[in-house]
């Protein structure tokens, strides 16, 4: 495994044993809101400060950007953290959450780690290295379309304004997939989609830490990635379209219609 993969791994699990030392203290973590539908609490930022705490001993000179801490991208090298994808979820004793680690260099996505800590799962990429899910090695079926698929998608909860377009997008996916799941971490359901048990994945809004592991992980396991216009502004624009390339061309035509002004390309 490449070195700065083995560093994420080694992150993400550490990051993944605070996530479960804590789950019997639910009741008593301090909470915050940080928006409507949106909050933090002590768990994620213990979390981030350790996933911080490996990666700055193991690369002094790298760039860090936590979805808590914030930080700025004023290196080649700048690592996307999100210390627990599905905060909700954690607090709310559903599992299913996930710790994501992903590396940019000069832009590009270099690597990517995804780490379920209850299930202990691992999902790790490197460009032009593949995929890998519990170190074996990842390739996307094909699939002809949205018929027959089991699609993953997010809610737009917090985004008021994407509510009508976004529900468009579902009605027309829903009258054509298979069927359709929303488990409250974009993170492992784009991890779902590289190792083969989601079909494809479509969400409004994310934040790059969300979907840059995931998203390289589905190219290296032989998928696309793009924006609702099927371009690659996805980690600008916060709106993200996975999965093979028939399905992912389907996709991108079925929610076309429902791009409004607001939902960027």
């Amino acid at each position: 495994m490449h070195p700065m993969v083995n560093v994420a791994v080694r992150a993400a699990r550490s990051a993944g044993n605070i996530i479960v030392r804590n789950i019997d203290r639910l009741d008593r973590l301090h909470v915050e809101a940080k928006g409507e539908n949106d909050f933090v609490s002590e768990v994620d930022r213990m979390a981030e400060d350790e996933i911080h705490a490996i990666l700055r001993q193991a690369y002094p000179d790298h760039s860090i950007v936590g979805e808590e801490r914030g930080g700025e991208e004023k290196a080649d090298y700048v690592w996307l953290v999100d210390p627990l994808d599905g905060t909700l979820n954690y607090l709310r004793g559903f599992p299913q959450y996930a710790v994501s680690i992903a590396l940019k260099y000069r832009g590009a996505l270099e690597a990517g780690v995804i780490y379920d800590p209850i299930r202990q799962e691992l999902w790790t990429a490197r460009r032009g290295g593949g995929c890998t899910f519990e170190g074996r090695r990842m390739r996307m079926q094909a699939r002809p379309g949205l018929d027959n698929a089991l699609l993953g998608t997010g809610f737009p909860l917090r985004l008021r304004e994407y509510h009508d377009a976004y529900l468009g997008m579902f009605g027309d996916v829903f009258r054509r997939a298979g069927d359709i799941r929303r488990a409250g971490s974009a993170a492992l359901d784009l991890a779902y989609v590289a190792c083969g048990r989601l079909d494809g994945f479509w969400e409004v809004g994310l934040k790059p830490w969300d979907m840059a592991a995931g998203a390289l992980m589905i190219r290296e396991a032989g998928g696309i990635v793009g924006d609702f216009a099927g371009g690659d502004r996805y980690l600008d624009t916060g709106n993200i379209v996975a999965g093979s390339p028939k399905l992912f061309a389907d996709l991108v035509r079925t929610i076309a219609p429902h791009r409004v002004e607001g939902i960027r390309a």
